[in-house]
C-alpha cells in the first residue's frame, strides 16, 4: 500500500511559475517509476512527466521545455516544476507511482488544482 499526497497547485496568472510535490509514504520500496498526469474537464488524462528509479524522463509534447520534473530519494517526494504556465495547462495534477511486487500496481494521490487564467 502507498499513499501519495500532492501540494502546490493554485490559481495563477500566465506566465507564472509553479512548484508541485508529491510525498509517497507506506510501502514504497518496489515502487520504480513515479509521475504526473492531468485532466482537464471533457478531457482525457494524460501523461505530463515521469521519472524511472535510474533518473530516465520523459515528457508530453506540450509541456517539454517548461516543465522539469524531478525527485528527492531522501524524502521519497517527486516535485514537478511548471514554468511559463498557460491557460490549456489548467487541470487537476495528479501524481503517480507504479510499484512491481509481483504485479503492476499504480497508485494515484488526491489530485491538486492548478488554474492559469487572467
Amino acid at each position: 500500500q502507498v499513499q501519495l499526497v500532492e501540494s502546490g497547485g493554485g490559481l495563477v496568472q500566465p506566465g507564472v511559475s509553479l512548484r508541485l510535490s508529491c510525498a509517497a509514504s507506506g510501502s514504497i520500496v518496489s515502487i520504480y517509476r513515479m509521475g504526473w498526469y492531468r485532466q482537464a474537464p471533457g478531457k482525457q488524462r494524460e501523461l505530463v512527466a515521469a521519472i524511472t528509479n535510474g533518473g530516465s524522463t520523459n515528457y508530453a509534447h506540450s509541456v517539454k521545455g517548461r516543465f522539469t520534473i524531478s525527485r528527492d530519494n531522501a524524502k521519497n517526494t517527486v516535485y514537478l516544476q511548471m514554468n511559463s504556465l498557460k491557460p490549456e495547462d489548467t487541470a487537476i495534477y495528479y501524481c503517480n507511482a507504479k510499484e512491481a511486487a509481483g504485479t503492476i500496481i499504480d497508485y494515484w494521490g488526491q489530485g491538486t488544482q492548478v488554474t492559469v487564467a487572467s
